[in-house]
């Protein structure tokens, strides 16, 4: 059990489809489908595994789409902060927040030209039935408890209260921005309005004098590169990987657009906090009500759901209750890994909450939901910029920490093609688990609502189950590999399912979590 060496082992229940089901995106009352597990814990290595195989977590169900019958298939997307360079109308969600903080400008009419509405993409979108269901069917107290007897009984539990005392410096990450500049980032999920978003099939326009000056700026960077970070630093902006420009009109970078310094008597404060929500920190408790509340009006107001809905425990439910251990590990970043909440502080209130899961490789989004009454902010977009901004922060403390994942992108829904916006960004092919340019997979989404990326023809998927029998699995209070597990066994349809989750999960996974079976 040397692999579970820094804490508790990944433990889950595999749900294999059976049935079609109401798809949150086309309204198809039977078109969707997806295999589904629920994780009764989970490492980050281990989920950061299984989203770069097409997975992706819902409170503690964890869900793959069939992308080959779904109706509306769903692709992971993720942008690579690193070579990120806001566009436009990047720019302009920016600097009307900034108009706001310093003069309380608030945009005359609708703002239609820029998304800003938030959306269900990431909360298997119509099937909160089956969710609610497996919380019931699968909160197994008791199931924890064995399975910690069990590793304790293999001198598991020498190390368990390490994590959690260094966890609790970290109930309040971010910084107090006493000139009302923001942080960090929160959740992106925008739904343009039809005819209006930007042609995602063409790269983002792109003046030739700033591609030259571009170009310039590389060469000099790789003539002196600790020069200009020297003189980056020095004017008081947080270390960065990423150099100022070298002249006044030079165009500005994410960085300086959005830490651009506001008056001493501006209109208004903003403040990010980052606490870490599961396990929940002191300051996630003492803020649980008012997130929650402000959750509640959001959904009443922008997705119409009654006034008794959502109730506290399902808020708890969906977006505060995680699988994902804790880690804070020596190379990580100085908040550690797992799930938090990203609150949006403004004047002494929350108006806005991302919920965000840090990783190994990547932040990943889960959702954004926010007061109804600042939507004229744009919030949606203005929190993606945070987030990837948040990330290119995080890697310089992590260098493996370089992406910024927003859920799936689903070519054919045109309120979810807006994710496509944030270049450079990939899709993952939902075959081979490899990572192709969107500007490469757009064309032949045109074509196909489901396509393989990959343009091999031989490749494979790299991490296909070769050895099932060494996939851990968890009965009767004992760990043991499958070849073991199914000499005991004799109703075929369990090999079947077993088999299917080893194939969804791929070779690593299935040898590092526990499969439980009852």
């Amino acid at each position: 059990m040397a692999f579970w060496a820094g804490g508790s082992p990944s433990i889950v229940d595999y749900f294999p489809s059976e049935d079609f089901y109401r798809c949150g995106y086309c309204k198809n009352e039977s078109g969707s489908r997806s295999n589904g597990m629920w994780a009764h814990s989970m490492t980050v290595q281990d989920y950061q595994d299984l989203i770069d195989r097409g997975w992706r977590r819902s409170g503690k169900y964890v869900y793959k789409p069939v992308m080959n019958q779904t109706c509306c298939p769903q692709y992971t997307i993720r942008c690579r902060p690193l070579q990120f360079q806001p566009s436009k109308s990047h720019k302009k969600v920016l600097k009307k927040m900034l108009k706001f903080l310093a003069k309380g400008e608030v945009p005359k009419g609708s703002c239609e030209d820029e998304p800003m509405d938030s959306t269900m993409d990431d909360a298997v979108a119509g099937d909160f039935a089956l969710i609610n269901k497996l919380d019931i069917q699968c909160d197994l107290k008791t199931l924890s408890d064995d399975v910690k007897e069990s590793l304790e009984s293999e001198g598991k539990n020498s190390k368990k209260e390490e994590p959690h005392e260094l966890l609790q410096s970290q109930d309040f990450v971010g910084e107090r921005l006493g000139s009302g500049e923001p942080s960090h980032s929160v959740k992106v999920h925008t739904v343009p309005k039809p005819g209006k978003g930007a042609d995602l099939s063409k790269p983002p326009c792109r003046k030739a004098k700033e591609i030259r000056k571009e170009r310039k700026r590389l060469k000099l960077m790789q003539q002196n590169p600790a020069g200009e970070l020297e003189g980056f630093q020095a004017q008081g902006h947080p270390p960065s990987l990423f150099p100022p420009k070298a002249k006044s009109n030079q165009p500005k970078s994410l960085e300086d657009l959005i830490f651009e310094s506001l008056p001493e008597n501006a209109s208004h404060k903003l403040e990010v906090r980052v606490v870490r929500s599961s396990p929940p920190s002191s300051q996630f408790k003492a803020t649980l009500l008012e997130s929650y509340q402000v959750y509640k009006r959001y959904q009443m107001v922008i997705h119409k759901n009654p006034p008794d809905t959502p109730t506290e425990s399902q808020f708890t439910r969906f977006l505060c209750s995680s699988p994902l251990e804790a880690e804070t590990p020596p190379n990580g970043p100085d908040c550690g890994y797992g799930s938090f909440h990203q609150q949006y502080w403004l004047d002494g209130k929350i108006i806005a909450v991302g919920v965000i899961d840090i990783l190994p490789n990547c932040v990943s989004s889960v959702y954004l939901y926010y007061d109804p009454d600042y939507s004229f902010l744009s919030l949606g977009v203005y929190s993606a910029l945070r987030e990837i901004a948040f990330t290119r922060q995080l890697h310089e403390k992590s260098s493996q920490l370089s992406y910024y994942y927003m859920g799936f992108y689903i070519h054919s829904c045109p309120k979810m093609k807006y994710k496509g916006q944030y270049r450079p960004s990939d899709l993952l092919c939902p075959e081979t688990y490899v990572w192709v340019p969107i500007e490469q997979c757009l064309p032949s989404l045109e074509n196909s609502k489901y396509c393989r990326f990959n343009q091999d023809p031989e490749a494979v998927d790299e991490d296909r189950s070769t050895e099932p029998d060494r996939l851990q699995v968890f009965h009767k209070r004992a760990i043991m590999p499958y070849g073991d597990y199914k000499k005991q066994q004799k109703d075929p349809s369990e090999e079947a399912a077993v088999l299917q989750y080893a194939s969804l999960v791929g070779q690593k996974c299935s040898e590092r979590m526990l499969l439980f079976r009852n």
